[in-house]
């Protein structure tokens, strides 16, 4: 017998067989262009694409994790009932286009819109850390820290000294931050000990160690970065806690370094932050912080801004943020400016810029001339043509820095801010931490900060573009085709 021609024949079996099975499974409930780059995969590979899909082919969560998050987002809606609804936002004082997109968010698991907000930002890397420090020196009760990036190093010395000021008063400090990301960074092991030696009680976020049982999609990110203070004081934005450079030799070797955007509010809106911490200890750590509870913290009216949180990721519906997002998109009437270091639009998305340019809205899209991960640079690069021949207008922040803000406003009376950028993976994969703002302060703060990123930008023309050789084209078709596959 010729085992090499039954060992042959057995694969070639089940190569087929997989491909057939793919064409029942793959579709389902998934989008067409996210489900085509899944097909194309296992038929090209049929092995190797099935071992990927089955790795990374769901955004479910564990059942336990899923029954979690189900009471997590109770918890998070019941803001609107703190203090008998005293804190949410009159339905008569929001424009009726944002009012809609805000009734969404809250029935898709975002908080409703709290009013009598302050907030103010910062787009200073350095002086950021020293900002947050601050406020974590100010603790009387505790201080809650959640980031995606969290590390112990020079830059960020400042906050760690203030958590152990803070824990040498007796104040109680919880720190969460992701685990895929704690491991791949430098740091990790210092930043372990530091904590330990502090004395802050701290976890992984989504980790994924399946010898202790915990196990989910391994590419799955807890993306937000927040600070709680007392529930008076709150932070929220872009910034990882984590030098400029994210200590890696081959950013340090570009000379390349990040600028983000961190916001500090005081008002309702930290019960707010308060609510998607509490909720991802409990989910983390299975404790229910009940000597925090919410109506006792509640607040004063120190502003004048409306504010609601969207937080976002698998457990929540219907991919939550995006929905939110295209819909204050369709409202704009004058103008549209948005902020995303990772442009990979879904087609909502581009339909909705389009529809804004073609009504004569003025669009623009700040993104760096730069990038740090090739493939979502070509995935982003790809949509260029398109965009310009749209009318939007691109502006790339100029090297050696890496734009990582991201936020956009609409006409002048709202803006969306945080750490959700705009491709697949925020809207679909991370969990994130959005922050919608109606309130004309916020907005004419928020364009200086858009002013600055023009006079260090330059403007990408169509004339350029189509220069492009066609080795870019070819990178930036094939970086887009993989970005589909979720």
């Amino acid at each position: 017998m010729n085992w090499a021609y039954v060992w042959a024949i057995s694969i070639l079996s089940i190569e087929i067989v997989i491909r057939i099975v793919a064409l029942f499974v793959v579709p389902r409930n998934r989008r067409p262009t996210s489900g085509m780059a899944w097909l194309l995969a296992i038929f090209l590979l049929p092995i190797p694409g099935l071992i990927l899909f089955l790795i990374i082919g769901s955004k479910r969560l564990p059942k336990k994790r899923e029954l979690k998050q189900e009471a997590i987002n109770k918890f998070v809606s019941g803001i609107s009932e703190i203090d008998g609804g005293r804190l949410t936002t009159d339905p008569e004082d929001l424009q009726i286009g944002v009012l809609n997109a805000v009734e969404l968010g809250s029935s898709l698991g975002a908080q409703p819109m709290l009013r009598g907000n302050r907030a103010s930002m910062c787009i200073d890397y350095e002086r950021s850390f020293a900002w947050m420090a601050d406020a974590i020196r100010s603790a009387k009760r505790y201080v809650h820290i959640e980031f995606y990036i969290l590390v112990h190093d020079a830059s960020t010395d400042v906050i760690f000294q203030a958590m152990r000021e803070a824990r040498a008063r007796g104040v109680e400090v919880r720190v969460l931050l992701d685990h895929i990301s704690a491991v791949r960074n430098p740091g990790a092991k210092k930043t372990r000990e530091t904590l330990d030696e502090i004395g802050a009680e701290w976890a992984y976020l989504l980790p994924v160690r399946p010898w202790r049982g915990e196990y989910q999609r391994p590419d799955l990110r807890n993306h937000r970065k927040l600070i709680v203070v007392d529930g008076r004081v709150g932070f929220m934005g872009s910034q990882n806690i984590v030098d400029s450079s994210y200590n890696k030799k081959s950013n340090i070797r570009r000379g390349l370094h990040w600028r983000d955007i961190m916001v500090r509010v005081e008002g309702p809106i930290v019960l707010g932050l308060e609510a998607v911490f509490q909720g991802d200890w409990y989910l983390e750590t299975g404790e229910y912080l009940e000597h925090l509870n919410l109506p006792e913290l509640t607040p004063s009216f120190p502003g004048t801004l409306d504010c609601q949180i969207v937080p976002s990721g698998p457990g929540y519906a219907a991919e939550n943020n995006l929905q939110v997002f295209v819909s204050l998109l369709y409202t704009a009437q004058d103008r549209i400016s948005i902020t995303s270091p990772y442009f990979v639009p879904e087609g909502s998305i581009m339909n909705a810029l389009r529809a804004a340019t073609a009504r004569g809205v003025e669009v623009e899209l700040f993104v760096s001339e730069t990038g740090d991960q090739a493939m979502v640079y070509h995935a982003q690069r790809s949509y260029y043509e398109e965009l310009l021949q749209a009318g939007v207008r691109i502006w790339m922040f100029r090297p050696p820095y890496i734009l990582h803000s991201k936020h956009f406003t609409v006409d002048r009376s709202v803006a969306v801010i945080g750490s959700s950028n705009m491709d697949q993976r925020s809207f679909g994969l991370n969990m994130e931490i959005s922050m919608v703002v109606y309130g004309e302060s916020f907005i004419s703060d928020l364009d200086q900060v858009t002013e600055y990123y023009r006079d260090n930008s330059r403007e990408l023309t169509i004339e350029e573009w189509s220069k492009q050789p066609l080795r870019s084209q070819l990178l930036d078709g094939l970086a887009r085709l993989t970005s589909a596959l979720q």
